[in-house]
């Protein structure tokens, strides 16, 4: 039946609009607005009708309207991928997946977004970090050659610490494809592409190890020291709604 539930709400989302327009929305905002407040899988077009992209939209937290473009929730893709993967995406949107660094920057070129990290240990604890602002690679720039640079500000604690403004600034790194301050490759070791700095304070790319304290863990270390989570995903949404 959920199955049945994402299929119905995608086909919506792609034919027409409430007002009978064919409806190309550019994230999950502008589905939610349009009238699809349901949480799952929806197509976005950044780039015109040939070029969809499937994203798992949240329309239930802190009011909604959240694009998704990192999830993690039991282990079942293995974050481990090269510079392409990571560039292009892998995983499904109805489970872990990354949405991919072109199309990441491809959002936040278009629009100022906010971003929400939100995560739940293995006893059923959540807690939350967010930032008021959020884009990665500035858009004068060539962003393959800039290296999907992070730019993020305005930490609003929800319970989870920062452990991402350590980050700020950085390249994103990939076991091949070095670009973080360390003399070795981070990605090798925290086992997942980050932006790394040398090496890191969160690690949501890293290897599921269902709760077993580790270093290369599924980890946001200012809530959950070498923990790995049950649970993490990174989220977007536009600041002017």
């Amino acid at each position: 039946m959920q199955g049945i539930r994402y299929l119905s709400v995608l086909l919506l989302s792609v034919t027409v609009n409430s007002k009978g327009l064919m409806f190309q929305p550019l994230d999950c905002a502008d589905i939610y607005n349009d009238g699809l407040k349901t949480s799952g899988v929806y197509r976005i077009y950044l780039a015109g009708p040939n070029s969809p992209r499937y994203v798992y939209c949240d329309m239930d937290t802190d009011g909604g309207k959240w694009t998704v473009f990192q999830r993690r929730m039991d282990g079942t893709v293995n974050f481990f991928r090269g510079w392409e993967e990571y560039k292009n995406g892998f995983g499904h949107a109805a489970g872990e997946y990354w949405l991919g660094l072109e199309t990441i920057y491809l959002l936040t070129l278009k629009k100022s977004y906010e971003l929400r990290v939100d995560m739940e240990d293995f006893d059923g604890q959540k807690a939350y970090a967010s930032y008021s602002s959020f884009s990665i690679s500035p858009a004068v720039t060539n962003p393959d050659l800039d290296g999907y640079k992070l730019h993020v500000t305005g930490f609003k604690d929800g319970g989870a610490g920062d452990s991402l403004s350590y980050h700020n600034g950085m390249k994103f790194t990939t076991f091949d494809r070095d670009e973080d301050l360390l003399e070795g490759n981070c990605a090798v070791s925290a086992a997942g592409g980050y932006w790394f700095n040398g090496c890191y304070f969160s690690n949501p790319n890293g290897l599921y190890t269902w709760g077993l304290n580790t270093q290369n863990g599924v980890n946001w270390r200012a809530w959950r020291t070498f923990y790995s989570v049950k649970s993490i995903s990174m989220k977007i949404r536009p600041v002017n709604l």
